[in-house]
């Protein structure tokens, strides 16, 4: 099994200064998504199945993917980026306000998330979750004891997946299958750049199987002026 995460292309987060709940992407957006759809469907190794956050700007990245394959993509709501406040009718400004102050605050608190949105402890419990359930569904079943950082395959497990979904949402799912210990600010530990694609494959080792890491971030096919967090 390997699975290929993505994340969404650039967002328009901000449309005529007002912050924007679900938003679509940019033109820049629409430009990376088409040249990750272009390298990963004419790979030798074809993909097997696309799976999506909800998000407007997850499902409109995985559109050009979805028309160069055919698959029905799966709706995984469980892998949505982790819940900020209520923001609507906000001017943007006041909200990167609010993000630069959050950024300064002692790393214990950044546990609780953002004032009114998710706690990053049920952010990233929803997220190992997700994730878990998604390989168990296709044969891979998380291991527990002595053997608790190891994989079982009850199925054969020659899937190749693309995952498109977000930055917090990739790095804690990634984090989750190589068994990382967590911290509030995956999203800066595990740098993910917009069009960015991360790969862990399994393998076996010791009688059963673990997640290798392949790539992360990768971003080679995306000229330099597309290249955006």
């Amino acid at each position: 099994m390997e699975l290929i995460f993505v994340r969404h292309g650039e967002p328009q987060w901000s449309i005529d200064g007002i912050a924007q709940d679900d938003p679509g992407l940019t033109t820049r957006g629409r430009e990376q998504s088409a040249l990750v759809a272009e390298v990963l469907a004419t790979q030798d190794q074809p993909i097997t199945e696309i799976i999506v956050s909800p998000t407007v700007r997850a499902l409109e990245t995985a559109e050009p993917l979805i028309t160069a394959t055919g698959f029905e993509p799966h709706v995984v709501d469980d892998l949505t980026e982790i819940r900020m406040p209520d923001w609507s009718d906000t001017p943007d400004a006041d909200v990167q306000q609010l993000f630069r102050q959050a950024q300064q605050r002692h790393p214990d608190d950044w546990w609780t998330g953002m004032p009114g949105g998710e706690p990053f402890h049920d952010f990233h419990k929803r997220i190992a979750e997700g994730i878990v359930n998604v390989v168990a569904d296709r044969g891979v079943h998380a291991l527990e004891g002595d053997d608790r950082l190891m994989w079982q395959v009850t199925e054969q497990a020659n899937q190749r997946i693309v995952i498109v979904a977000h930055a917090g949402t990739n790095s804690a799912a990634v984090g989750t299958l190589l068994h990382i210990e967590p911290t509030p600010w995956e999203w800066d530990r595990f740098a993910l750049g917009h069009g960015s694609i991360s790969r862990v494959r399994l393998i076996p080792l010791g009688g059963q199987h673990v997640f290798s890491l392949r790539a992360l971030n990768d971003r080679a096919h995306l000229p330099r002026q597309l290249r955006t967090r």
